[in-house]
């Protein structure tokens, strides 16, 4: 195997509320295990467009991009993806225009809504946008999230509501502070799955999907928010039920070629009492935290691969498109529902 030149691209940034591999002890594992495949490899902190200048200098084989973009101190929002195309640099994951299915829950609901892809409910509210129980879209029970975070944040046992008092509560104390439209959805009552694609160098796809099973809350729920995903309270499994797991496997296949999705993605199922499962959002840009993180754990409990594994997966598809072919990346067109949805779609810090 030839020595290949890589290099791992993050930003400090814990305080994002968006998708990634993680910190920088997250990296420092992709890192970690890429050195052990005897390829070069380099950790980049980068914060300006001097230190990704620095990077397409150095003409490296592949750019890992452990999160989307970067925020500089000047507030300009630069997509690693875009900088790293525009400068004729091989980078991993997918495309700008499908990572804005990632930044915004909406977004990808509606697309994939308008593809077939089945999907819970929903709408968007924002404080006193709505007066009564009569005026809200759906009925009761409802699920309030953040329409732009990941990793649970916003979700806790008040995301799951019962009437308009509580309704309007969790809409404006979301608001306040996410500063965006609330997506309110219908809830769902079954159990939740995610479901972990990585595509090989021979173009297969290796697809993981285990059942997540959060702890009971006092009031009797069990919801998979931040409070239990920072103390991995959840209990991850294998799916028992064959004809479940192939339906779940199904649903997120098709949504990752309908996203038209590159190299790797995560995407988040529930189904219902009756079975029947629902797309509720797609992780374009995975988190890599070894020994926690859903996508290298599905595939370890699923298909029995080391983390070690998962990352020489991708560090080999990547380096496959040497000499540089972008080609494989399918964008999008999003242009047809983007503009009702503009104010979600800046990223946030």
């Amino acid at each position: 195997m030839d020595t290949m030149k890589i290099e791992i691209i993050t930003t400090m940034n814990e305080d994002l509320k968006e998708t990634g591999f993680g910190t920088i002890k997250a990296c420092d594992s992709v890192f970690n295990s890429i050195n052990k495949i005897n390829h070069s490899v380099e950790l980049n902190i980068c914060q300006t467009i001097e230190d990704l200048n620095a990077v397409v200098k150095r003409k490296p084989d592949l750019v890992i991009l452990a999160v989307k973009y970067i925020i500089t101190e000047n507030k300009k929002t630069i997509w690693l993806s875009e900088f790293f195309a525009k400068n004729e640099i091989n980078f991993s994951g997918s495309s700008k225009g499908t990572l804005m299915f990632d930044s915004n829950k909406v977004l990808a609901k509606s697309y994939l809504k308008n593809h077939g892809i089945s999907t819970a409910r929903y709408f968007t509210a924002i404080p006193e946008e709505y007066k009564r129980d009569h005026d809200l879209p759906m009925g009761y029970p409802l699920f309030l999230k953040p329409s732009d975070a990941a990793n649970g944040n916003g979700i806790d046992d008040l995301s799951f509501v019962n009437n308009f008092a509580e309704f309007e509560s969790k809409v404006l104390s979301l608001y306040n502070f996410y500063k965006l439209p609330i997506l309110v959805e219908e809830y769902i009552d079954g159990k939740e799955f995610t479901v972990a694609i990585l595509k090989t160098k021979g173009g297969d796809l290796l697809v993981s999907a285990i059942e997540i099973v959060p702890p009971e809350s006092n009031n009797g729920l069990r919801i998979l928010g931040s409070k239990v995903k920072m103390g991995d309270t959840e209990k991850l499994k294998k799916i028992e039920n064959n004809i479940m797991k192939d339906r779940v496997k199904k649903l997120a296949i098709d949504v990752y070629i309908d996203l038209g999705a590159r190299d790797y993605a995560r995407i988040d199922i529930k189904s219902n009492k009756n079975g029947q499962c629902f797309f509720m959002e797609v992780n374009l840009v995975p988190g890599m935290t070894s020994g926690s993180s859903y996508f290298p754990k599905a595939f370890e409990i699923d298909l029995g691969l080391s983390y070690e594994e998962v990352v020489e997966t991708i560090v080999d598809e990547g380096t496959s498109r040497v000499p540089l072919n972008n080609s494989t990346i399918k964008e999008v067109d999003i242009s047809a529902i983007t503009s009702t949805y503009t104010d979600v779609l800046a990223p946030a810090i």
